[in-house]
């Protein structure tokens, strides 16, 4: 049974805690998104720094090998922003 994820940019997105995996583990590079900080607003909190990294999916690589780019950001959109960009970028098909 093949499972329904969310899917963002045409990427699926899957949240455990405070990690976020964004991408296709068959494609080359997926980006691992860490929420570091959140602020209280109201009653929502909102993540207001994320670490974004674009790793590779090569897994025999060892883990600090895979990652290819790191960027902090103030916001999950930003966040998420740039993770897309590197992810269409990296893992276009020609």
């Amino acid at each position: 049974m093949q499972q329904e994820y969310f899917m963002y940019k045409g990427y699926p997105l899957v949240r455990s805690g405070n990690e976020l995996y964004y991408g296709y583990m068959s494609d080359p590079y997926v980006a691992w998104l860490q929420i570091l900080h959140k602020t209280k607003q109201g009653e929502l909190e909102i993540a207001d720094k994320i670490r974004v990294y674009q790793m590779s999916t090569d897994e025999k690589l060892n883990p600090m090998e895979r990652i290819a780019n790191k960027a902090d950001r103030a916001s999950l959109y930003d966040a998420l922003d740039v993770a897309f960009t590197w992810l269409d970028r990296a893992n276009k098909k020609d």
